[in-house]
């Protein structure tokens, strides 16, 4: 067979829940209600002030070429900030911004991790870990969750994983899809095997801002202050309800922070000035609004598990932190992809298979609740006769 792209072109998968996505419009444009839990991205609006901020900029002329690392004001703010949530400041030069959170997987496992090394990851964890290991040619290596540990990472389980080709080692919490937020002991505790093996930490906290107080929150970052082998990243897209901004940060090594930043120069030149506008606005001003999302999400998550607990064959835990719930479907009798099809051609509600997140995933199913509270109910109802209907 005659191949007419490149080898990495076929290793290319993109994220699952963008295909359930695609299909639920197609039905949608048929005329059918669907109800949707199946992609993260909040129901609110960008803050007014954030929303100003930018275009206030774009009037006054910023829509040309900004520095490739990101304005220096804005690497500024970050480091201030970081102070003030994790109590350290890195240098300047340890800071990059990006265009969004999802370019920070890609940047530092490209400069970081070579064709053939290991990633260790969570299992099941967020796919586009996965996709950017094939496609830079690395091997992924997961470690399971277990629903009796609340979906929280072992240390002991980390540490048996490591190999002489061990690279990189990717903690996400709170966690996509589970919304498992680790306790700080355990991840110290990876901080340091990673520091004493000489492998990189990169600790995903995008939602980081999304802790509903159950758990203390503490960034890994803090054992070395990002100077040797923690990289932090970090994004506006869903505590700041920024997903269309498309604009994250990572503070790493100086010298794999430098190494990023070459690679954004090369695959994006630099994120737009007026962006960065709306994030440093996002940064400084009255988290009054994020407060509030907050706790409209936290009453969304105590409804849906109540109403999950409440249909037979299905039992969900509380997370701790994010917009997911991560239930248990095993009792139906069905796998997590058949559930989720079913789900959505019978009963019309969105939701992803825990498969797209992992082979650990299997008899688990996601659901985002960044949607009103009568569309949840009406989720909810439309669960329950699917799920009665099945026996």
């Amino acid at each position: 067979m005659t191949y007419r792209l490149s080898d990495a072109a076929y290793r290319l998968k993109g994220q699952p829940m963008f295909k359930v996505l695609s299909r639920i419009k197609e039905m949608e444009r048929q005329g059918i209600d669907v109800v949707h839990f199946e992609i993260g991205d909040p129901d609110f609006s960008t803050p007014k002030p954030i929303v100003e901020a930018a275009c206030k900029s774009m009037r006054e002329g910023m829509t040309h070429y900004t520095d490739s690392m990101g304005r220096y004001e804005f690497r500024d703010l970050v480091a201030q900030n970081n102070l003030k949530t994790r109590g350290f400041r890195p240098d300047i030069e340890q800071v990059l911004i990006t265009p969004s959170a999802n370019m920070n997987i890609y940047y530092a496992v490209q400069c970081v991790v070579n064709p053939g090394d290991e990633v260790i990851v969570q299992d099941p964890c967020f796919p586009t870990y996965e996709a950017v290991f094939s496609l830079c040619g690395v091997k992924g290596v997961p470690v399971p969750l277990m629903e009796e540990k609340d979906f929280r990472l072992d240390p002991a389980d980390v540490e048996k994983a490591i190999t002489p080709r061990t690279r990189m080692i990717i903690v996400n919490s709170p966690q996509n899809p589970t919304g498992a937020i680790m306790y700080p002991d355990e991840l110290r505790k990876i901080a340091e095997i990673c520091i004493e093996n000489k492998i990189y930490l990169y600790s995903d906290e995008i939602y980081s801002r999304m802790n509903y107080g159950d758990i203390p929150f503490f960034s890994p970052s803090q054992v070395d202050q990002c100077r040797d082998y923690v990289i932090l990243a970090n994004g506006f897209s869903k505590a700041f309800a920024m997903t269309g901004w498309r604009l994250g940060v990572c503070i790493a090594p100086a010298d794999v922070t430098e190494k990023m930043g070459l690679l954004l120069q090369t695959t994006a030149s630099c994120v737009s000035g007026f962006i960065q506008e709306g994030g440093m606005e996002a940064i400084r001003g009255s988290q009054k609004e994020v407060k509030e999302m907050m706790r409209i999400y936290k009453e969304r998550r105590d409804f849906l598990v109540e109403g999950l607990n409440n249909i037979s064959g299905i039992s969900c835990r509380l997370p701790a932190g994010a917009f997911y719930v991560f239930p248990n479907i095993k009792a139906t009798g069905l796998t997590s992809s058949e559930f989720a099809m079913q789900a959505l051609e019978k009963a019309h509600v969105g939701l992803l298979p825990g498969t797209d997140f992992g082979a650990s995933g299997e008899g688990f199913i996601r659901l985002c609740y960044a949607t009103e509270k009568t569309e949840i109910a009406e989720g909810l109802k439309r669960l329950k006769v699917f799920v009665e209907g099945l026996g």
